[in-house]
C-alpha cells in the first residue's frame, strides 16, 4: 500500500473543497447579472431544473454558432457550456479550470477588487 495515497476522507475534503470554490466562483459571476437573469439562472441550476437545464444548454450552444444572425451571438456558447457542465463531468472540470483562471487573472469580472494587492492575496489563500 502506498503511503503517500490520500485517505478517502482527505480526497473527499478535497471534493468538497473544490466544489464549494466552484460553487462561490458561479455566485459570484451570478452576482454580476441582472436581478432577472440571476433568478433564471439560479432556478435553472437547482438539481430538479435538469431537464430544462440540458436542452437549454445544447440550443445555446447551436445558437451561439448561428453567431452571423441577428440576436444570436457567441455569448451564447459559453453560457451553454456552463449550463451542460451542470450535469457532464468532464465539461464541469474545464469550466472550474476557466473560471479559476478568471478569478485569478480578472478578478473584476467577479466583482473582486483588482490589483496588485488582491491578486497577491489570492495566491497566498491557494
Amino acid at each position: 500500500m502506498d503511503i503517500n495515497r490520500a485517505s478517502p476522507s482527505q480526497s473527499r475534503d478535497g471534493v468538497e473543497e473544490e466544489h464549494d470554490a466552484r460553487e462561490r466562483r458561479l455566485a459570484l459571476l451570478i452576482g454580476r447579472l441582472p436581478q432577472r437573469m440571476q433568478t433564471g439562472v439560479r432556478w435553472l441550476r437547482r438539481p430538479s431544473g435538469r431537464w430544462v437545464r440540458i436542452p437549454a444548454g445544447v440550443l445555446l450552444i447551436l445558437g451561439g454558432m448561428l453567431a452571423i444572425l441577428p440576436i444570436f451571438g457567441l455569448w451564447m456558447i459559453p453560457l451553454g457550456i456552463v449550463l451542460l457542465a451542470e450535469d457532464v463531468p468532464p465539461l464541469r472540470r474545464c469550466t472550474d479550470k476557466v473560471l479559476r483562471w478568471i478569478e485569478l487573472r480578472k478578478p473584476g469580472w467577479m466583482g473582486l477588487p483588482s490589483g496588485p494587492q488582491s491578486s497577491a492575496f489570492r495566491r497566498e489563500r491557494q
